[in-house]
């Protein structure tokens, strides 16, 4: 079904992509910083399930309503927008209320649902995928949506191992920091402005053509 040439360059473009410091890894690192290298692996395996489910609509075709309804898509936008910035201002009111525990506690379940709700949210991702995927496949060679779903599944892999990557370096060098109870409210100051800040850019981002 696939062609080793079309692999080797959506591999290429994929590594390239997942690679650049965008939306997913700034939110990792934050998650590294503020509950160490397991809540920033937690969270990139949420993110992961949520691109699991981004690639499910686009090899069915369901994102190309967002294309036709410009009212679902901002309507998705708006609400994960909000669901960022009400993490973020979760995470800088728990300064306050936090214990000297080296790390801030949160069940694993609750990290890594928060990733995929984050991800699921981000409207500019499903419209990503359905832009991107398609220059890779090729009718001739079988089912679309089939090989859709496989070069997502390479993706989700990649993806998966660059974000647990990145929380494994954020977790060891906030490690130090927060065993220090200031440098531990300052991290989760930081990592509470930066689900902010990729709320706001999301709420303010124009749509996508």
């Amino acid at each position: 079904m696939f062609d080793v040439d079309r692999v080797l360059w959506f591999m290429a473009a994929t590594l390239a992509l997942n690679l650049s410091p965008g939306p997913d890894v700034l939110y990792v690192l934050a998650n590294s910083a503020r509950h160490g290298a397991r809540g920033g692996i937690l969270a990139s395996l949420g993110i992961s399930l949520g691109i699991v489910f981004h690639t499910c609509l686009a090899a069915f075709g369901v994102a190309a309503l967002l294309l036709t309804h410009r009212w679902a898509f901002d309507a998705l936008r708006v609400a994960g927008a909000l669901y960022l910035i009400w993490l973020g201002v979760g995470a800088l009111r728990s300064v306050a209320q936090s214990k000297s525990t080296g790390e801030s506690s949160a069940a694993p379940g609750q990290i890594l649902r928060k990733g995929f709700i984050t991800n699921v949210l981000n409207p500019k991702v499903a419209l990503f995928f359905l832009a991107f995927l398609p220059q890779f496949v090729d009718p001739a060679r079988g089912h679309a949506g089939m090989q859709a779903l496989g070069f997502g599944a390479l993706f989700v892999a990649s993806g998966t191992v660059v974000n647990v990557a990145y929380a494994c370096v954020g977790g060891m060098l906030s490690a130090a920091l927060r065993r220090d109870d200031r440098w531990r409210r300052r991290l989760n100051r930081m990592s509470g402005g930066v689900l902010i800040l990729l709320g706001a850019r999301l709420l303010v981002a124009p749509r996508s053509p």
